[in-house]
C-alpha cells in the first residue's frame, strides 16, 4: 500500500524527517518496506528558467530555423539559442533549458542539454515546448509564458512543481483501519503522542454540505440486509466531466494511480483519503430512478468496465435498475454501460458497506482485485459510509460544477454497536512481560480512540470504535497497547531458560533420524501446501469428495480444499522440476491429510517418498540405471529397519493409484504402500516418465516404536534355499494371485515370495506377460534335501498351471 507524505500532512502537521516517520510507522506495526521520492514533473524542471526573447532572426543556413538572443536574467549576458518552433518571436517570455539541464522524453529516458552548433550557428540552450518539459502533450510550438514573469525565474516555481515521498507499507490483513491516508495519520498521531508530541488530527470538513435543489431522487431498495448492511446514495446534477485539478492529480499520481476525469478521480481520492470505496453512476442510465441491490440468476451475462463479458454467480451482490438490469458488481467493479463518460451531466453517487466474505468470493471468482474489493473484503468502517459520501459530493460540487439534487438516502436498518471489551491490568502485565503505568495505558487507549466506559483497580471497561474490526478480544487490546508503547521499550532478560526432553521416542527426533537417512541417499525434503485443488479427488476412487474439508473463503480455486492425499501435491513438485530439465528426482515429505467424516474432522500424519529418473547422477565411474520398483522397495525396507521394524509381511495391493504395488505390514498393522504411479494420473500432470511413490502411515510407524519389544532368538542353524520360476501368464493376472496361491500350496516351509522381474513385449504371445518370481524355503529343524525342494516347487508349478493357466518359460 502506497502512502504519500504530503497527503499525510493534510491531516497531521508533522515536521519530522521522512526517515523518522518511516521508522515510527514500522514500530507501530505498519511496516515501511521502502521510501521513494516522487515528483509531479520528473526532474522538477531543475535548470529550466524563464527567458525573454530579445531578438529573433531567420537562420542564414536553414529555412525553418531561427536564431534568437535570450535574456536569462540574474545579470547574465544574453545567450544565443537556435530554435525551430514556428511561433517563436521577439518580446516573448519562454521556458529555457540551460546548459547541463536534464530533461526526459516521453519514454522517461534522460537527455542532457549541451552547447552545440546547429547549421553553423552556436546554440546555448533550448527553448522548450510543453511536452519537452513534461507539462503536457503539445508540440505545435514553444510555450509562451505570462509577460509579467521576470527573466531568470525558476520554472519549478512558475508551475508549482511538487516533490513528495511515498511510503510503501506492507499492510497486514488485520489492519483494515490503516487502509487510507487518514487511517495511517490516525495511527501516526498515537505514536507521536507516546513520544510527547500531541498534534491535532485534522478531519476533512463536511459542514458546508447542503442540498441545492431537490429535483432528482433515485430511490434505494436493498433485498438482503445481511449482504448489504448499509447503502447510501445521492444525486448530483449539472456536472461537467473534465480534468481534475492539478493537486488531486498530483496526489493520485504519487501513489501510482493514473488520473481519468474529475468524477472518477474524486471517488479514487476519497477512497485513498478515508478508506471508503465509492462508485459514480451516470444517473441517466438508471431506469426508473431506482437502484435495487440484489443477486441475479446464475450465469447472467454482464460486461464490466474493462469490456470483458462475465458470467455472474447467484451469490454476487449486484447493483441493478428497476427492471433488474445489472449496473455494477457491488464492491468489486463497475459496469461498462453505467459508468461516467465525457457526456455525463447527472451522477448518482454510491457509498456502501458490503459483506466482506461475499465481496472476497466474488472478486476471486471473477479474477478481479480492485482497490475497492481490497478494502471491502478486509472490513471497512460502516460508520464512515455517509461521511465519505458527503466529502466526495462536496468535491464534485466544487470541481465539477455540480448541484446536490437530493437528500442522502441511507439504508441502515440495524445500527452496528461499538464492541465492548474488559481489560485486566494483571493480564496486560503478564502478556507484555512488564508492568506499564496505568496512566500510560489509559493515554495510549485514548490516543487510539478506545473509550474507557468504566474503571476499577482491576481493569478497564472499554468501547472499541467501529473502524477497529480486528480488535475484539482482551488480547487484541493488549497488542494495541504494546505496539504503541513500543516493543523496543520492553525490557528483556539475557538469561535463557529451556527444557530438554529425554524421551527416546520423541517424534521430532525420529523424523530427524529418517530425514538424515533419506538425505544421505540423495533425497530432498519438500513442504507442499495443505490446500489443493478439489479436482484431484476424481483421480482416485479411494478418495471421497464428501470427505473434503472445504475453505469457506478460498484464496483461489487451486487452494479450495485441504488435501486427502500427499500424492498430488508431490506430483506437482515433480512436474515443476521436470519442466526445468531436472529429470532425476528424489523427494520426501512429512505432512498431514485432512478428512471430514460424519464423526468429525480427522488429521492423519504421513511420510511420502517420490522417485523418478535415474538412481544416481551420470558419471564416468557409474553406469546409469533407471530407478525402478525394487529400488524404492529397498529404500523403504532399509528405512523401517533403521527404526527397528523388521519381519515385515509383503502383500500385493490393487489400487487405481498404482499400476503395480505392494503393502508392507507388521501383523494387522499396515505401515506403507508403495508402487508405480499409473500413467493415467501422470498424464494429468504432463509427466511422461515413470514415477514411484511410497506412502507411510506415520502414526502406525510411531505406534510400533513405542511398543517395540526386543526378542533375542538363535540364528537359524539350517540354510534357506531360494528357487525361481519364470511364469507366462495372462496380462490380467496380478502378483497378488500368485502370492496367495503359493502360500496355499505350501504353508510350512515357504517363507518368502517376491516378484523380481516383469516382462511385456513383442516376443511374447498377445495378451501375455512374464513374471519372474523367487521363493525362499527353509526348515528350522534340518537341512532341506533336493527331493523335498523339487517336490515343493513341482507343487507350486502345478498350482499355478491349474488356477492361472500359467506356462513355465
Amino acid at each position: 500500500m502506497k502512502i504519500s507524505y504530503n497527503w499525510l500532512r493534510q491531516f497531521l502537521q508533522v515536521q519530522l524527517e521522512v526517515e523518522k516517520i518511516g521508522e515510527l510507522l514500522t514500530d507501530l506495526g505498519l511496516e515501511v518496506e521502502g521510501i521513494q521520492k516522487v515528483e509531479s514533473i520528473k526532474g522538477s524542471l531543475e535548470g529550466v528558467v524563464v527567458g525573454e526573447v530579445l531578438t529573433c532572426e531567420k537562420h542564414p543556413n536553414a529555412d525553418k530555423l531561427k536564431v534568437t538572443t535570450v535574456n536569462l536574467g540574474n545579470n547574465n549576458a544574453p545567450v544565443q539559442i537556435v530554435c525551430g518552433a514556428p511561433n517563436v518571436a521577439a518580446g516573448q517570455k519562454v521556458p529555457v533549458a540551460t546548459i547541463g539541464t536534464k530533461l526526459y522524453d516521453e519514454k522517461g529516458e534522460e537527455f542532457t542539454i549541451k552547447k552545440g552548433k546547429i547549421r553553423g550557428e552556436e546554440s546555448h540552450g533550448m527553448i522548450c515546448a510543453e511536452d519537452e518539459l513534461g507539462l503536457g502533450k503539445g508540440h505545435d510550438g514553444i510555450m509562451i509564458l505570462e509577460e509579467s514573469l521576470e527573466p531568470g525565474t525558476l520554472c519549478s516555481k512558475v508551475f508549482n512543481i511538487e516533490t513528495d515521498y511515498v511510503f510503501e507499507i506492507g499492510l497486514t490483513p488485520n489492519r483494515a483501519d490503516a487502509m487510507s491516508h487518514y487511517g495511517v495519520a490516525r495511527d501516526l498521531r498515537a505514536g507521536l503522542i507516546q513520544q510527547g508530541k500531541n498534534l491535532e488530527l485534522i478531519s476533512p470538513s463536511v459542514s458546508d454540505f447542503h442540498v441545492d435543489e431537490r429535483i432528482l431522487k433515485i430511490d434505494i431498495e436493498v433485498k438482503d440486509k445481511e449482504l448489504v448492511p448499509r447503502y447510501c446514495g445521492i444525486t448530483i446534477t449539472d456536472v461537467e466531466v473534465k480534468e481534475s485539478p492539478k493537486w488531486i492529480q498530483n496526489r493520485l499520481k504519487a501513489i501510482g494511480i493514473t488520473p481519468k476525469n474529475n468524477i472518477v478521480d474524486i471517488t479514487n481520492y476519497v477512497l485513498h483519503e478515508l478508506g471508503q470505496p465509492l462508485h459514480a453512476f451516470d444517473a441517466s442510465k438508471i431506469k426508473g430512478n431506482k437502484v435495487v441491490v440484489k443477486t441475479l440468476e446464475e450465469g447472467t451475462k454482464f460486461v464490466t468496465l474493462d469490456e470483458v463479458e462475465r458470467e455472474l454467480s447467484s451469490e454476487d451482490i449486484m447493483i441493478c435498475d428497476v427492471d433488474g438490469n445489472p449496473l455494477c458488481i457491488g464492491g468489486v467493479f463497475g459496469g461498462l454501460k453505467s459508468g461516467v463518460t465525457e457526456h455525463t451531466t447527472t451522477v448518482f453517487l454510491e457509498s456502501a458497506y458490503f459483506n466482506p466474505v461475499s465481496v472476497r468470493k466474488t472478486a476471486k471468482r471473477h479474477g478481479l482485485n480492485t482497490d475497492a474489493s481490497f478494502r471491502f473484503e478486509r472490513g471497512i468502517d460502516i460508520n464512515m459510509t455517509k461521511y465519505a459520501l458527503k466529502r466526495a459530493a462536496l468535491l464534485i460540487e466544487e470541481y465539477a460544477g455540480g448541484k446536490l439534487s437530493s437528500d442522502v438516502l441511507d439504508f441502515y436498518p440495524e445500527k452496528v454497536e461499538d464492541f465492548q471489551v474488559f481489560l485486566s491490568f494483571e493480564n496486560a502485565y503478564r502478556l507484555i512481560g512488564q508492568e506499564i503505568p496505568k496512566e500510560t495505558i489509559k493515554n495510549i487507549l485514548a490516543s487510539l480512540d478506545i473509550k474507557i466506559s468504566s474503571a476499577t483497580e482491576a481493569g478497564l471497561g472499554l468501547t472499541i470504535p467501529s473502524y477497529r474490526v480486528d480488535v475484539q478480544r482482551e488480547a487484541d487490546i493488549i497488542e494495541e497497547i504494546l505496539r504503541v508503547y513500543g516493543y523496543n521499550n520492553i525490557e528483556f532478560s539475557h538469561k535463557l531458560n529451556t527444557s530438554i526432553s529425554f524421551d527416546k521416542n520423541n517424534e521430532t527426533k525420529i523424523e530427524n533420524i529418517v530425514a538424515n537417512q533419506l538425505t544421505s541417499q540423495g533425497f530432498f525434503e519438500t513442504m507442499a501446501n495443505s490446500l489443493t485443488k478439489a479436482e484431484y479427488i476424481a483421480f482416485s476412487e479411494n478418495l471421497n469428495p464428501d470427505y473434503n474439508v472445504e475453505m469457506l473463503n478460498p484464496l483461489s480455486n487451486d487452494l479450495k480444499v485441504m488435501r486427502q492425499s500427499l500424492l498430488f501435491s508431490g506430483l506437482e513438485s515433480i512436474a515443476y522440476n521436470l519442466n526445468r530439465k531436472q529429470n532425476t528426482l528424489k523427494f520426501f515429505e512429512f505432512g498431514k491429510t485432512y478428512h471430514k467424516y460424519e464423526s468429525g474432522y480427522q488429521e492423519d500424519k504421513h511420510l511420502t517418498l517420490l522417485v523418478t529418473g535415474n538412481k544416481s547422477k551420470e558419471s564416468w565411474k557409474v553406469k546409469t540405471q533407471v530407478s525402478d520398483f525394487f529400488y524404492l522397495k529397498g529404500i523403504v525396507t532399509t528405512l523401517l529397519t533403521r527404526l527397528g521394524i523388521d519381519s515385515l509381511k509383503t502383500t500385493p495391493i490393487k489400487t487405481d493409484v498404482f499400476s503395480e504395488g505392494i503393502a508392507l505390514s507388521l501383523g494387522k498393522l499396515k505401515l506403507v504402500e508403495l508402487g508405480v504411479v499409473k500413467r493415467t494420473i501422470l498424464k494429468e500432470f504432463s509427466i511422461k516418465q515413470e514415477v514411484l511413490f511410497a506412502d507411510f502411515n506415520w502414526q502406525n510407524v510411531l505406534s510400533l516404536l513405542g511398543n517395540k519389544k526386543v526378542k533375542v532368538v538363535d540364528l537359524p542353524k539350517f540354510p534357506a534355499v531360494k528357487r525361481d520360476l519364470a511364469l507366462l501368464l495372462d496380462e490380467k493376472v496380478e502378483f497378488k494371485e500368485v502370492y496367495n496361491l503359493a502360500f496355499q500350496a505350501e504353508r510350512k516351509l515357504l517363507k518368502e515370495v517376491d516378484l523380481f522381474d516383469v516382462y511385456e513385449g513383442d516376443k511374447l504371445p498377445e495378451g501375455k506377460k512374464s513374471y519372474a518370481v523367487s521363493f525362499v524355503l527353509q526348515d528350522e529343524d534340518k537341512t532341506l534335501e533336493d527331493k523335498q525342494i523339487d517336490k515343493i516347487m513341482q507343487k507350486l508349478q502345478q498350482s499355478f498351471e491349474k488356477n492361472l493357466d500359467a506356462v513355465l518359460r
